[in-house]
């Protein structure tokens, strides 16, 4: 088989930065764009790392994706608050032998791709990056950027990791990334929510960077990541006192970082409320699990939402 071919659907802090890595890794990638078009196809990608800083000058950039090749790797970078578009835009995109890569933040959204493609041709991908779009066809890569990879499928995952996963980690890593290979993703996105729930959404609710609140809210950042754990455990995943206490101290370390989700609320651009804290909640509380301080941080960034866009919560 010759080189992989990736498609990237939302080239914004996540899709841009991976896909850009990938193609001046001499991968043969196509980006999705929509404001930044005419700019990017003009202009190319401005990457700011630091891992280092590049230009890819000439991207192949397309506004809408029946102008696109079908690929042998679709990455799903856009946000989850756009999910219903995925219908439209991944069938185009794909052959006989495609796999999608769900790199998007919470729960469920696999199984939302697996509506469109089958499951055993879907892959998730969790980022551990902080990174910003700063302009257009512009991003500032500020830490991390280590990604996790894992299988849907139950079957798949109680076979172990598969040759088309590993190959595109073998992809990543001539990218100059950092790939780990998880065969529980599920446990995988419960160890992320236990990060992006407290520092999201309180980031919103009191309009603090994470060396904010690391200094003024640590205490009730470390409770809602305790309720994370209970919901987890609901699931049957185990998560480790050793583990919060890693997430804290890398936070600790961190420059200060405006999240994704503040960068949303600041633009008044949608919230990823649902995939992030709305089916969390819904999967404790068929557990006969309550989380009162993960709800009422979800009623808060709802009604703050709703003020925005003057609607009801």
């Amino acid at each position: 088989m010759g080189q992989r071919s990736y498609a990237i659907l939302g080239t914004g802090a996540v899709g841009g930065f991976y896909g850009a890595c990938l193609q001046r890794a001499g991968l043969p990638v196509h980006f999705l764009l929509r404001s930044d078009y005419a700019h990017v196809r003009e202009h190319g990608l401005v990457i700011d790392s630091v891992a280092g800083d590049f230009h890819l000058p000439e991207v192949k950039a397309y506004s809408k994706v029946t102008a696109m090749p079908p690929c042998d790797v679709v990455i799903i970078g856009l946000k989850t608050t756009q999910n219903s578009l995925l219908a439209s835009l991944l069938p185009p995109l794909l052959n006989e032998d495609s796999l999608v890569l769900v790199l998007q933040n919470g729960l469920g959204n696999e199984a939302e791709v697996a509506q469109i493609v089958p499951a055993d041709r879907v892959l998730g991908g969790l980022c551990f990056i902080c990174a910003n779009k700063v302009g257009p066809g512009h991003i500032r890569h500020l830490g991390y950027g280590t990604v996790t990879l894992g299988q849907r499928a139950p079957g798949q995952i109680a076979a172990g990791i598969s040759s088309s996963m590993t190959a595109i980690a073998a992809d990543f890593r001539q990218a100059g990334l950092c790939v780990n290979l998880a065969e529980d993703l599920p446990l995988a996105r419960w160890h992320k929510l236990v990060w992006n729930i407290p520092f999201n959404g309180l980031s919103v609710v009191l309009d603090a960077s994470t060396r904010d609140l690391m200094a003024a809210s640590r205490t009730l950042v470390e409770a809602l990541m305790q309720e994370v754990v209970l919901a987890a455990g609901a699931c049957g995943r185990t998560i480790s006192d050793n583990f919060l206490e890693q997430m804290l101290e890398h936070t600790a370390r961190m420059e200060p970082y405006s999240t994704s989700m503040k960068l949303d609320a600041a633009a008044g651009r949608p919230l990823e409320l649902e995939a992030i804290f709305g089916v969390p909640l819904r999967i404790a509380r068929q557990a006969g699990i309550e989380l009162p301080r993960i709800a009422m941080l979800y009623d808060q960034l709802r009604f703050l939402e709703a003020q925005h866009n003057h609607t009801a919560p």
